[in-house]
This record gives C-alpha cells, sequence and structure tokens, in this order.
C-alpha cells in the first residue's frame, strides 16, 4: 500500500493536523474571535487564549485535550514586518493543549509522529531545544530515537515560559528545522537558537507545571498543563521548500497580486524597496481582513488604533509602490477566495470588510496630504546637507502613517538626511510603554469574587421570559467585593439567586428593576439593577429592606413589570430598526452596538456616510408599517449553526453558546437575540425617530422612540408648536410661513445693519479712517466694529482700501452676530513693503481672544473664544506696529 501524500497546502496541512488529534482523543475547537474574551488582551495573539481558565482550573474538559488553530494577532514588532522572513502580523497557530489529560511523554511523541510521518520531515533535519535543567525532556527525546548531538540546552530566556513574574510556569522544548548551511551564518557555533536562518522554529511545547508565587517558590499546579503551538506560516514554508513565511502559498499569492497591480518586481531574497513593500502590503492585509470580518473597527484607540495603522501603512507603502487609488479591497477578496472556506466569517462579512476598506483607504488620502504638507513645513526650513529631526520623523510615522523609509526617499531628493538615531529612539520608547503595559497585566485579573463563585455554585435560572414573579432562595451575598453569609439591615449589597424573572443588562438591553419580597410579604430587598457576572450569575443590586437578610432565605422576586414593558417594545423596534436599515441603505449594514431602556433606543450600525432626509423617512415609514401589520413575534430555541443557516442575523461581538435564542418578527426580521420582546408588532404603536449622527469612521448612531416614548415625545412636540404660534399670535399650521416672514425681514434689518457699517457710506469706517495714525510707510486703522461676521469685517477692509489716498493697512476686530471674537489684519501692497506683516501680527495678539489663526502678510485673519480680550488685542497691535516707524 502506497504511503499517504504529505500535506503541502495551507489547507491541507491545517486540516491534517486537526485530524491527527482529534483521532487521538482531543476535542478540535474552532478559532476564537479575535476579540479576546480576556480583558488583559487587546487581541488574540495565541492559540492557549481562549484556554486560560482551563490551565488555571476554572473549568474542565471531558476529552484528554483540545487541538485548534487560532487566528492570531501580534503588532508589538509591527515596523519589523516586511524586514525578514520570519515576523507577522497576522497568524494561524496550530495548537495542542491539554489539562492533565496528557503526559509530557505522550505530547512529544505526537509531536516528533506528526513532524516525521503526516509531514514527511527528514529526522536528519530536525532539531530540539530543551530547558537546560529538564533532563525528562532530555531523556524522552533520546527514547524517540533523536541523537545526542541534535538536542540543545537553552537557559530560562529561551526555554522557560512564564505567564508573568507570578502565577503559572514550566519549560519547554522547541522543535527545530534544519533549512541547510546555505541559510547559516558560516559560524562554527551556529546552531538552533542563532539569529540567522538556519534553523527555524517551528513548533513549541510548554509544560506548564509551576505556580510561582511572589517571594520566588515554585509550588506544582493542581495538574500538569500542556500548551503547544505550531506555526502555520512557518510549516508551509518548510514543507513547500520556501525560504521564508512570504513564500508560502498564501502569502506569495498576495504577494503576486501586488506585483501585478503595482507593476514592481518582487525578491525574496531581498528585505528592502519594493520587496519589503509588497510583503507589508500582503501581511498588512490579510491581517485588516481578520480583524473586519470579527467586528473590529478603525479608531484612534485599543484594537481599533492596531487596524487603522495596518491599513494605513498598507496604503503608505501601496504609495510607495506607485500605487494611486484605493486598491486594499482586492487584496481582502483574495484573502476571502484563499481562506473562507475554513474561517465562515470572511465570506459572511465579505461585503462589509470590503467597504470598511475602501472606505478607510479614502479617508486616508487627506491623512497623506496632511502628513505631506508637515512634511513639507519641517523640509522648509533645512537647507541641503542638513538633516530633519529623528523626532519629527517618529511624529510623520506615528500620527499621520507615514513609514520612515517614504520620508527618508522624501528627504533624500532634497538633499537632506533623517537623524535615524533618533527616530529609533523614540520608537524604542514607544515599544518599551507598549511592552510595559503588557507586562504590567496579570493572571489575577482573572482571580474575583465572582469567578471563585461561578465554580462553587450553579447559573442562575433565568424564568423571566414568561414569568414577572418567581419564588427563589438567596445563595450567594456581596458586600464590598466579598462574598459573606449574610447582610444587615438598609447596606447596599448585591444577591444572587438560584432562579430569577429580573433580566440582567446585557445585548444592549439594561437590566430589570422591582423588589423581593418576604414571604410575610415585607420588603426584603429593594432591586436597582440588575447585571449578568461570568456571563452565568444573575446579580441583584440594591439596598437592603429593614430586617437581615442571609444566604439560604426564601423571597419572592418581583420586577417592575410597567417599566418591563417599555423595555421589551424598545428592543424589539431595534430589530425592525435593523431590518429596515437593512432594506433602505443596503446589506452592509450591521449593528456595531444597541442601548434599550424604558424611555428610548439606541442603535449604532455600519455606514459610509450621513442618511439624507428621505432615507431617514423611509426607514421611518417601513418600521411603522411593519408595527400596523401587527406581525407575531415569535422565539425559537435552536442550535447556532441551524440559527445562522436559517438566514438569522448575529452580531460580530456577541458571543453565543452552542443553543440560542432566534426573535422573529413576521417575515420582516429574524436575529439571534437573548433579550425580551413584544408579543406582536402593534405592541409598539409607534415609532420615531430623533437623531441621526455619527460616533466613529463608519458608524452611525440613531436614537428613536417607541410605544410610551413616541406618545410623550409627540406631545411634548405638539406643547411646543402650541407654545410657538400662541407667541407669534398665528395658528400652528401657520407657524412656518409667520418664521419664514420674520427670517425676511431680519436679513433685511441685518443687511441695512451692515451697509451702514462697512458700505461707502459707513460712519463707522470714517470715523476709523479719520483716527488713522502714521506708522511710517503707511497709514494705520485701528478699529473696533462688532455685530459683524469676518467676511463682513474683510468687506470693511475693503471699503477702507478704496477710501484711503495712500498706503494703507487695518487692524480690526469685533464680537461677530454669534458673539464670538473675531480678528483682521491686513495691508495693501505698499503697506506689505513698508513691513507690515498681517499674519506675524495676528500670531501675536491672537491669544489676547484666546484663540489662534493664520494667513498672509496682506491678509490674516483669527477666532478665538474670550470677547472681553478684544481691545487687549487692538491696543497690542497698535503699540507693535508704532513702536517698530
Amino acid at each position: 500500500m502506497a504511503a499517504p501524500t504529505p500535506p503541502k497546502s495551507t489547507s491541507e496541512i491545517r486540516a491534517s493536523f486537526l485530524d491527527f488529534f482529534e483521532r487521538r482523543g482531543c476535542k478540535v475547537v474552532p478559532s476564537s474571535s479575535l476579540l479576546p474574551e480576556d480583558p488583559s488582551l487587546l487581541l488574540a495573539n495565541a492559540g492557549m487564549n481562549q484556554f486560560k481558565q482551563y490551565y488555571l482550573g476554572k473549568k474542565t474538559m471531558r476529552e484528554i485535550g483540545a487541538a485548534s488553530c487560532q487566528k492570531c494577532i501580534r503588532t508589538t514588532d509591527i515596523d519589523i514586518i516586511g524586514s525578514d522572513g520570519r515576523h507577522l502580523s497576522f497568524f494561524e497557530m496550530l495548537g495542542n493543549f491539554s489539562f492533565g489529560g496528557v503526559t509530557k511523554e505522550q505530547a512529544c511523541a505526537w509531536a516528533y509522529e506528526f513532524s516525521t510521518e503526516v509531514l514527511k520531515l527528514a529526522p536528519h533535519r530536525l532539531h530540539f531545544t530543551i530547558f537546560d535543567e529538564d533532563e525528562e525532556a532530555h531523556e524522552i527525546w533520546r527514547a524517540l530515537g533523536v541523537s545526542e548531538d541534535h538536542i540543545s540546552r537553552l537557559g530560562a530566556e529561551d526555554n522557560f515560559w512564564a505567564a508573568g513574574p507570578t502565577g503559572p510556569c514550566g519549560p519547554c522544548s522547541e522543535i527545530y528545522y534544519d533549512q541547510g548551511e546555505a541559510f547559516g551564518c558560516g559560524s562554527p557555533t551556529c546552531a538552533p537558537g542563532c539569529e540567522c536562518d538556519r534553523y527555524l522554529e517551528f513548533w513549541n511545547l510548554v509544560f506548564t507545571r509551576y505556580d510561582r508565587q511572589a517571594d520566588g517558590s515554585m509550588p506544582e499546579l493542581p495538574h500538569r498543563n500542556l500548551d503547544t503551538g505550531m506555526g502555520i506560516e512557518r510549516v508551509a514554508a518548510i514543507v513547500q521548500h520556501a525560504s521564508s513565511n512570504y513564500e508560502g502559498d498564501v502569502l506569495s499569492g498576495l504577494i503576486a497580486l501586488g506585483v501585478e497591480i503595482s507593476g514592481r518586481a518582487y525578491d525574496p531574497l531581498s528585505y528592502q524597496g519594493d520587496s519589503r513593500s509588497l510583503r507589508i502590503i500582503a501581511d498588512h492585509s490579510r491581517a485588516a481582513t481578520f480583524m473586519l470580518a470579527d467586528g473590529i473597527r478603525p479608531s484612534n484607540e485599543g484594537r481599533g488604533y492596531v487596524l487603522r495603522r495596518l491599513i494605513r501603512r498598507a496604503v503608505m507603502h501601496g504609495r510607495l509602490l506607485g500605487i494611486e487609488g484605493a486598491f486594499l479591497s482586492r487584496f481582502a477578496r483574495s484573502v476571502i477566495e484563499t481562506m473562507g472556506p475554513h474561517y465562515s466569517e470572511l465570506i459572511e462579512h465579505r461585503d462589509l470588510v470590503v467597504s470598511f476598506l475602501a472606505s478607510e483607504e479614502e479617508r486616508f488620502f487627506a491623512t497623506i496630504d496632511n502628513g505631506s504638507a508637515f512634511l513639507e513645513d519641517a523640509l522648509a526650513g533645512l537647507a541641503r546637507g542638513d538633516t530633519l529631526d529623528g523626532r519629527v520623523a517618529f511624529t510623520l510615522h506615528d500620527t499621520f502613517g507615514f513609514p520612515i523609509d517614504l520620508t527618508i526617499e522624501i528627504a533624500r531628493d532634497r538633499g537632506i538626511s533623517i537623524d535615524e538615531e533618533g527616530f529609533d529612539n523614540a520608537m524604542t520608547e514607544q515599544r518599551e510603554r507598549a511592552r510595559a503595559q503588557v507586562r504590567d497585566v496579570a493572571w489575577s485579573s482573572f482571580d474575583s469574587v465572582w469567578i471563585g463563585l461561578a465554580d462553587t455554585i450553579s447559573p442562575t435560572a433565568f424564568v423571566g421570559y414568561d414569568n414577572y414573579e418567581a419564588e427563589a432562595r438567596i445563595v450567594a451575598i456581596i458586600l464590598e467585593d466579598r462574598s459573606v453569609d449574610a447582610v444587615e439591615a438598609d447596606q447596599v449589597a448585591e444577591i444572587v439567586l438560584d432562579r430569577t424573572p429580573f433580566f440582567g443588562e446585557r445585548g444592549g438591553q439594561i437590566g430589570d428593576t422591582g423588589t423581593l419580597l418576604r414571604p410575610d410579604g415585607g420588603t426584603a430587598f429593594v432591586v436597582e439593577r440588575t447585571e449578568w457576572r461570568e456571563r452565568i450569575l444573575c446579580s441583584h443590586v440594591g439596598r437592603v429592606g429593614a430586617e437581615r437578610l442571609s444566604v439560604g432565605d426564601t423571597v419572592i422576586a418581583q420586577i417592575d413589570v410597567a417599566r418591563r414593558e417599555r423595555i421589551r417594545r424598545n428592543h424589539t423596534a431595534t430589530h425592525l430598526l435593523h431590518a429596515a436599515l437593512r432594506g433602505v441603505l443596503g446589506e452592509h449594514v450591521a449593528q456595531e452596538g444597541s442601548f434599550v431602556d424604558d424611555e428610548r433606543l439606541r442603535f449604532d450600525f455600519t455606514h459610509f456616510s450621513a442618511c439624507t432626509a428621505d432615507q431617514l423617512a423611509a426607514v421611518e415609514d417601513r418600521v411603522n408599517d411593519w408595527i400596523f401589520e401587527d406581525l407575531p413575534v415569535a422565539t425559537d430555541v435552536m442550535d447556532l449553526e441551524e440559527a445562522k443557516s436559517s438566514g438569522a442575523l448575529a452580531l460580530f461581538s456577541e458571543k453565543y453558546s452552542s443553543r440560542v435564542r432566534v426573535v422573529s418578527c413576521g417575515t420582516a426580521s429574524r436575529e439571534l437575540c437573548g433579550g425580551t420582546h413584544a408579543h406582536t408588532t402593534s405592541q409598539l404603536g409607534i415609532f420615531k425617530i430623533l437623531s441621526e449622527s455619527s460616533v466613529g469612521t463608519n458608524t452611525r448612531r440613531i436614537e428613536a422612540v417607541s410605544s410610551a416614548g413616541a406618545r410623550s415625545f409627540f406631545r411634548r412636540r405638539l406643547a411646543l408648536l402650541d407654545e410657538t404660534a400662541e407667541k407669534l399670535r398665528v395658528r400652528p399650521e401657520d407657524v412656518p410661513a409667520r418664521v419664514s416672514a420674520l427670517e425676511r425681514s431680519l436679513r433685511e434689518t441685518s443687511d441695512k445693519l451692515r451697509r451702514a457699517l462697512v458700505g461707502d457710506t459707513s460712519d463707522a469706517i470714517d470715523r476709523a479712517i479719520g483716527e488713522a495714525v502714521d506708522a511710517g510707510g503707511y497709514a494705520l486703522v485701528v478699529a473696533r466694529i462688532d455685530g459683524l461676521d469676518p467676511q463682513d469685517l474683510r468687506g470693511a477692509w475693503d471699503t477702507i482700501r478704496k477710501r484711503s489716498d495712500g498706503p494703507v493697512a487695518a487692524v480690526l476686530a469685533g464680537a461677530t452676530s454669534k458673539r464670538t471674537p473675531v480678528l483682521i489684519a491686513a495691508g495693501d501692497e505698499d503697506a506689505v513693503h513698508a513691513g507690515f506683516d498681517g499674519a506675524a501680527l495676528i500670531k501675536r495678539i491672537a491669544p489676547k481672544i484666546a484663540g489662534g489663526g493664520g494667513g498672509r502678510p496682506a491678509m490674516a485673519q483669527a477666532g478665538g473664544k474670550e470677547t472681553g480680550g478684544i481691545d487687549a488685542a487692538l491696543s497690542m497691535a497698535r503699540t507693535e506696529l508704532l513702536e517698530r516707524r
């Protein structure tokens, strides 16, 4: 029988790895989102992230272990990417994990078997490193047939893993592939661990067995854990006989696309110039595609900043390659086509990903222009042979997204060099700040009182979908972040019940309020808000009644029914609004967040421009049509995959269990949702949009009301109309015409005032010209004229210039019609030749009005915040200009 063909493509390697470990009793677990549940992580950066609570003993697994292919993002060394064949911002990590069920001998044997029997890697090319004190690992590898000269001992820096200064830790062992002497550094001491490319580390086996304490002691963990990781790009490069991660099938395909678009050549042996830019675009476009598909949005902070920086860095390197216009969406489509069969979220959110990339690119083009202007200003003061400050170059890099090599190239064309040492120092400082933030995060963030409770008491049973009242037993009391057995009268505490009709805040729906009653009817506890803790325990937050409460007491839990009714109607309104937006604006619309309480609803969604009045009217009409149709609101519980295949919409950021609730409003809407809802759409009564606004790049927000909230809104709005009509002494229906007439009258009056102030017959200008003084080569007019907007002040200057017999300059100021200060400094050509510089003067006097501005010597302007400083600004201008005569 012929030997099986070894996997060659990335998809084949991925499938064979997962199948290998599944056949050995491990549970295959899908990749978690790049949005980690772990609050200590910005982004998922390792396969073990989703198993942290298993390692800590907080959760257990029936199988002997798990296997996964985890999508990861690491950007600590983003500026190195493209400069070598190893670093990537996005990568897939094949992993095998066990929490006491797999021995160290088994783990090593499986790794060796998969490498030699499945991947068909030649044993003589495999080298193994161990922690220098780990004799056990040494004996295991020797027993598997590894020769002594293929085992290297390394210190704790290389082969001892730790979560941090304290916490889980243990020795590790790495497997390297020898590419041959041609890839080496030529040193006689070259061995695994060397910085050259000869020995490629592709598999790391971590044997976590200790719990390091603050005093340095390392007691054993309750059970020995196993965490192995193998980068799929590295393995693909090895089995495909490629020289680096970028030569594997996935990334090489993206690089080929870059070559096609740019027309530039790619050299796999070059890590500079065009080849480096092509690598960066390939890597960053893949990372951005996956981040967008997981619901991360470009922003100026957190993971959104990471995404924005990756996109902008790719765009800038596209410019370096001579690519004009948007191009990243083509790379996204290639990523989706190649990797979508394994990561269904890529296909599911294809249109959204492509739209976001196109929008972000277009938005960045203006930023590029601003960065170019900043660089031009910085270079303008330098001569050929000078050096640009490294921190200026870093500001371009960090603020405007300019890669340092682009700054170097532009400066080089002017004969100007860059202080690269200063740039590197600024970059190092930034990296150290980023790494310090990572180091400062301790695993102890998981050790809260709620995690302990979640392990010791059963999840709260929520019975509030169909019941507004339930008899329950107190199973835990939290007082000042401590679990206590009892709590005294009138104290603020958190109560956990074994069952509850109270809805805990989640999914954008606010939690219930109400009362916990004693069996005799007395108030035991007033519930002011309700929250879910650790996703399974419902916390009733509030104040104890007149008597002591203890764990084990029986209470009658009653929610505020009228408040719940208003909340659930508003929640159903968000579903109808979502469906209407998708129908009117397009299928790219996706929910980015929501908030529902008893008064109104707020809905954030993906869209790339402000909604027009006609679009909002169409959305509102569509929702109200569905309300008037009295559609049934039905809830079904089903498997997650069944729900998605039925067309139910799911939220990007939501973490769903295997069984989910699907809420349908007739055929109008179908979404995964755990919230409470109306029974029919007609219970919403009426729906009204209050506002539409931007809450970030490509994200819009609608605020609206329904039911009782809509009734209150219309009552208030009609009362305002009646009050306005009464003041105008007209009928309500005649208010618009009366307001239009008043506007016309006001414009006419304003025009008369403006002509009186700045026109050719203006007394104010006559007085100003009459008070002009000799400033040495030109007449200087300094005047305050209030009630004029900036363009009117410029008109006053035009009048002064026309009516002056010789060279003239003016400094004019005043409070505008909106009560904000404005300054104008202007001079004719002769005054400028005589030394008048309006731009320089404005910069000096603008602080007097708490403002700033600029312009040219012949015309400059400033606005500000302090009208009280106008006279001081004019006085300063007069003094400075006359002292220079």
